[in-house]
């Protein structure tokens, strides 16, 4: 599956349809915090899931922006234990650590990706730590992420880790591993066409890869999105720092829905 395809947000008529199910009793979602382990680091993320839905499935992690584990994570996290699955909002930076300030953000998210053995030690982790919920099916695990999450998913993706399937957010798609012949994982990026941070060079390097391996990818551009697109707090976070950053509903809403379907055909082409 091979396709590049760019949305115009304009003229794009979306209606969201909303899952009625057929249980006795609705989705009773509880999010907590969780610690594990990565090394010698103490990781602290945050795990979502149905409490009134005991049966194992799939599970899904969620990684942050470079400002670190913070609110936007632990949100998606629980928008998708409303879905039916069980998510964790991983911690990369470690005990939690969040930035204040670009340069900081800068700091911690280069300290990870720098040392691709470190970043995926810390991701492995947190896969680790999800298969082993009693109600998580360790066959069945997929991931999303945002900007900097977004390109830690890819990268892992790219690497080999056992993932189903990706959802990546306005990602940077510079990366520290390229796809080779033996990746397995579906991609799905999900990007803004304003992003002054992907160049058109990014977008054909890296669909070109994906292309001369054949793999099960799709490339999405929403047309007038810029960077963070999904994050409610990307005004107040670029007026404050003059980054180019800007939420966009719609295509915060289009893209969410887009990354539903690509789940549940994720999952349901797996066996669950």
């Amino acid at each position: 599956m091979k396709r590049l395809i760019v949305v115009a947000l304009a003229t794009f008529v979306f209606v969201a349809c909303s899952e009625t199910g057929n249980r006795d009793q609705g989705p009773n979602v509880v999010g907590q915090e969780i610690e594990y382990s990565a090394g010698d680091l103490t990781m602290k993320g945050y795990i979502s899931q149905n409490e009134n839905n005991f049966s194992q499935r799939p599970g899904i992690l969620v990684v942050h922006e470079w400002w670190g584990h913070d609110e936007h994570a632990r949100n998606s996290a629980d928008k998708l234990a409303e879905l039916g699955y069980v998510a964790l909002a991983v911690d990369m930076y470690g005990d939690g650590k969040q930035a204040d300030h670009p340069e900081d953000a800068m700091q911690f998210s280069s300290e990870v990706m720098g040392n691709f053995e470190n970043a995926e030690t810390r991701f492995n982790a947190a896969l680790e730590t999800l298969k082993k919920q009693d109600n998580v099916d360790p066959d069945e695990i997929g991931a999303i992420g945002y900007c900097f999450g977004g390109s830690v998913i890819l990268a892992m993706a790219h690497s080999g880790a056992e993932l189903d399937g990706i959802a990546a957010f306005h990602a940077g798609l510079q990366l520290p591993v390229m796809p080779e012949d033996s990746l397995s994982s579906r991609i799905l990026i999900l990007n803004g066409a304003e992003d002054p941070m992907v160049t058109e060079d990014h977008v054909s390097n890296l669909t070109r890869a994906y292309e001369s391996i054949n793999a099960d990818y799709q490339y999405i551009s929403y047309e007038g999105a810029q960077h963070a697109y999904t994050n409610p707090a990307a005004d107040s976070l670029g007026q404050k720092f003059d980054l180019p950053l800007a939420y966009d509903a719609e295509a915060d809403s289009m893209s969410w829905e887009k990354m539903k379907l690509f789940f549940e055909d994720t999952f349901s082409s797996s066996g669950s």
